[in-house]
């Protein structure tokens, strides 16, 4: 049995709680980001423009615009684009482009692309009143000329008629970008703002508790563990689930029942963990009390 079934198989899990790789209904959606993605379906797919989501890295950017993604995609008439390589050069941006919303595009006639491109999206309003929207994770990468590219792509009628939805998400480089001259135009339009900032100590056991008890082991953790882990974690989601991961799988290699914090000294702390263990006679403790 490999480690992942074990693991599932010891503590009841319907899936690894704190993978990176989780089901819609195990995303917390916190009232921050609920709101923010009202916003998304309620202003800009119904108007277009650009929106911003930005925090430092593990915050919980792409894990947002996860939850955004599936909210839209729930209603059938948004055509929903994930952009996967921001770093593109032009031409490569427009294949992408194509291949997201089903255009058959030339990349060396960037003109004809231009043109099939704002042709298909106006089409789309056309037909069902929204615009189409792009996501576009880790922005920051992405290079200025094809920022203003999408800029310029996304608005027709001297830009008084916007016929794309943008939401751009990056770290805090990408906020430097957006400041810089040559990129005012596009940082002067958006419309929509998320910035995720640390986590507070209750948010993060609310968040382990969610994550537990969507995956149908809501007592994986002792109360106190979850407390030492929140108050280990700087604020940082992604910090606290990377923790977390490690633990379970060392439960599972220990067979435990429960994850407690004496499982979190053994792992972290394996010094303090040995000192905390009375010595008794005829008995003596071994490293991490194994």
């Amino acid at each position: 049995m490999n480690m992942l079934k074990k693991l599932l198989a010891l503590f009841g899990l319907k899936w690894n709680p704190f993978s990176p790789e989780l089901p819609t209904e195990a995303l917390l959606a916190t009232p921050k980001i609920e709101n923010f993605c009202w916003r998304i379906e309620h202003a800009l797919v119904p108007m277009g423009g650009f929106s911003l989501v930005h925090s430092a890295p593990g915050l919980g950017k792409s894990k947002a615009l996860h939850i955004l993604s599936n909210r839209l995609r729930s209603r059938g008439e948004v055509v929903v684009g994930e952009m996967e390589h921001p770093q593109s050069n032009i031409a490569d941006f427009y294949r992408e482009m194509g291949d997201l919303y089903n255009v058959p595009l030339k990349p060396h006639n960037r003109w004809g692309g231009f043109k099939a491109l704002r042709e298909c999206w106006k089409a789309h309003i056309d037909t069902t009143l929204i615009r189409p929207i792009l996501l576009i994770d880790e922005a920051q990468e992405m290079t200025h000329a094809v920022m203003s590219e999408l800029r310029l792509l996304s608005s027709t009628r001297f830009d008084s008629r916007i016929i794309l939805a943008v939401v751009l998400a990056g770290d805090d480089r990408l906020l430097k970008r957006l400041a810089d001259e040559e990129l005012l135009p596009l940082g002067s339009r958006l419309r929509v703002r998320l910035s995720l900032e640390p986590a507070s100590r209750d948010e993060l056991m609310a968040l382990l508790k969610h994550l537990m008890t969507s995956a149908g082991a809501p007592k994986l953790m002792t109360p106190e563990l979850m407390a030492m882990l929140a108050d280990h974690s700087v604020g940082n989601p992604r910090i606290l689930t990377q923790l977390s991961e490690e633990l379970l799988i060392a439960g599972a290699q220990r067979e435990c029942t429960q994850l407690d914090e004496k499982l979190y000294l053994e792992v972290f702390d394996p010094v303090r963990a040995v000192k905390a263990v009375p010595a008794k006679s005829g008995h003596r403790s071994t490293r991490g009390g194994r």
